[in-house]
């Protein structure tokens, strides 16, 4: 997790700015060297799909981390996270994005559900990721699951994102070892 500060203008009250570390990944004895694998970027609601971070009072109520933000959007740090994971993890023959030019087997499609500050269960760090795996070469899902991961955070806007920070952690690593076996 990197903490910052990031000015928006000479008016405006600087933010701190956070990121999502690089998830802990075991490299895998059996590696699939000739899967060549892409991770589009997760589709998320509004609410997610930016540099706020939720804090979920109730079910049906929802703000942001006051004085805080993501580095960028949400769904682009979680993907280039989950990239890197991929490729950490030695289990694939190529990890990439849309556009960077491989001639993939397998797309890995996500859906980001829940990533937030949960103050209604006692403050914790929900991560909640729907994936499927696409064959590319057939267009046929060969499985879909959702990935869930709940974690007891502090109070403050760093300990809510070490809380989340660990909580997509468990579930990146989750993810990297279920394409792998379903590939």
């Amino acid at each position: 997790i990197v903490g910052g500060c990031s000015s928006l203008g000479s008016s405006n009250k600087a933010l701190d700015t956070y990121d999502l570390s690089v998830p802990t990944v075991a490299e895998a004895s059996r590696r699939q060297a000739g899967v060549q694998v892409l991770i589009a970027e997760p589709q998320a609601l509004k609410i997610l799909d930016s540099e706020n971070i939720v804090i979920r009072q109730s079910a049906a109520s929802v703000a942001y981390l006051e004085g805080s933000q993501w580095s960028d959007r949400l769904p682009k740090i979680v993907q280039t996270r989950l990239v890197q994971a991929f490729e950490n993890s030695n289990r694939f023959g190529g990890v990439g994005r849309p556009g960077e030019g491989l001639a993939i087997d397998y797309q890995v499609l996500t859906d980001i559900r829940a990533f937030e500050i949960d103050t209604a269960a006692g403050k914790r760090a929900v991560v909640e990721i729907s994936a499927k795996l696409l064959n590319d070469r057939n267009g046929v899902v060969a499985s879909s699951r959702l990935f869930e991961a709940s974690v007891a955070a502090t109070s403050g806007g760093a300990g809510f994102v070490v809380a989340l920070d660990a909580a997509f952690d468990k579930v990146a690593s989750e993810m990297v070892a279920w394409v792998s076996k379903n590939i």
